[in-house]
């Protein structure tokens, strides 16, 4: 498969996908949910994310007729609005959980919408300077993102590695997308938890809705590791994406019904709350929580102790650690450069199934908190 029939058959479930996602919004954001007002401003942050990536996209091939993907300073300006997206999303939900769990009165963020709409907009407009700037100096196809003031000046051959190809991601944009999906797990279990503060397991159902973006996001980081070498990876992110969205808004449509909410067609409610989690309900009763850290989902428990601002320079500094191990450490073996598929299908395929089985085996036994 080329390049050009990936982005083909990838368009229409990229463009399929806005429709349930906009559901996913509008079921999250019922009254009846008292969903954290903040946490919808970040889910809905990623419309922005989408809406600014398609002139982003647009340029990378009308002025270098490249994807874009393979003009890092397009790309890590594009992908920074997601990783807002999930940062806001990450700040919230936190910011709600802390409130709820120690008895505190909501913060501002979960009360209205104000407060992150004005982060968003504080961060975006960063995030455009950052294409602005490179975008009026006459940039070249592979200028780097934010002008490569992270990398390294090192030759990995001299040591031993390999030169990477010119399309490789700058450790800037490699911690873009690492980070992005750790916000991302993090949300998943902020999602686990909120369902045992207010009692409700559905929102649990929520964090098994997520499961195949976080997929779809591990599809992109495998397709920068292989340096964009296997085009099926991007109709198969597509696919998980559209896939994605769909269960993201189901779960929150039994969200919506568990919480009261009257569907107005009522063929839709009756189907849907006939569905129970009559065996979690038990469990939440007797959950008991481990104070270790398993996952990286884990993390926003892990740093409760920490503020806002300490947490996500934590998290910063750990995804910029793995950012650079991954950059240069790829570059002492050979299979990123072979781009064989069906390990690229592994390298997505294993560890979104050890995600799945773990809150699968949370689901079924509490006291579960990893291997």
């Amino acid at each position: 498969m080329d390049a050009d029939t990936a982005e083909f058959l990838a368009g229409p479930f990229f463009g399929l996908s806005l429709f349930p996602y906009l559901a996913f919004l509008y079921f999250l954001n019922v009254p009846e949910n008292e969903c954290p007002k903040g946490v919808v401003v970040g889910f809905a942050t990623c419309l922005l994310f989408v809406f600014l990536t398609i002139p982003a996209a647009i340029a990378a091939k009308t002025l270098y007729g490249v994807s874009l993907a393979d003009s890092d300073w397009l790309h890590g300006s594009a992908e920074s609005l997601l990783t807002i997206t999930n940062l806001v999303t990450v700040v919230a939900f936190r910011q709600a959980l802390e409130a709820k769990e120690k008895g505190l009165p909501m913060p501002k963020s979960a009360e209205g919408y104000a407060p992150m709409v004005w982060l968003v907009v504080g961060l975006t407009a960063l995030a455009g300077v950052t294409a602005l700037v490179p975008a009026i100096a006459n940039p070249l196809v592979h200028t780097p993102y934010l002008g490569g003031f992270m990398d390294l000046p090192i030759n990995t051959e001299l040591i031993g590695g390999r030169t990477e190809p010119e399309n490789a991601l700058t450790v800037a944009t490699w911690i873009i997308h690492s980070s992005s999906l750790v916000e991302f797990l993090v949300a998943m279990g902020f999602a686990w938890r909120w369902a045992d503060v207010v009692d409700n397991p559905r929102w649990k159902g929520l964090t098994w809705g997520l499961l195949p973006l976080h997929s779809s996001g591990i599809v992109a980081c495998t397709y920068h590791l292989f340096y964009n070498q296997i085009p099926v990876m991007v109709p198969l992110q597509a696919f998980l994406t559209c896939v994605g969205n769909t269960t993201a808004a189901y779960a929150a449509l039994r969200i919506a019904l568990s919480n009261g909410w009257t569907a107005p067609f009522k063929q839709l409610e009756a189907t849907v709350a006939t569905q129970t989690y009559s065996d979690e309900t038990a469990q939440l009763k007797s959950r008991e929580e481990a104070s270790s850290l398993v996952g990286f989902e884990d993390l926003g428990e892990a740093l409760s102790g920490d503020n806002d601002y300490t947490f996500l320079i934590k998290l910063f500094v750990g995804c910029a650690v793995g950012s650079y191990a991954l950059k240069y450490g790829e570059t002492f073996f050979s299979f990123p450069f072979d781009a064989n598929v069906y390990l690229a299908l592994a390298f997505v395929g294993i560890p979104s199934g050890l995600n799945a089985f773990k809150w699968y085996k949370r689901s079924q036994d509490p006291s579960f908190e990893g291997w």
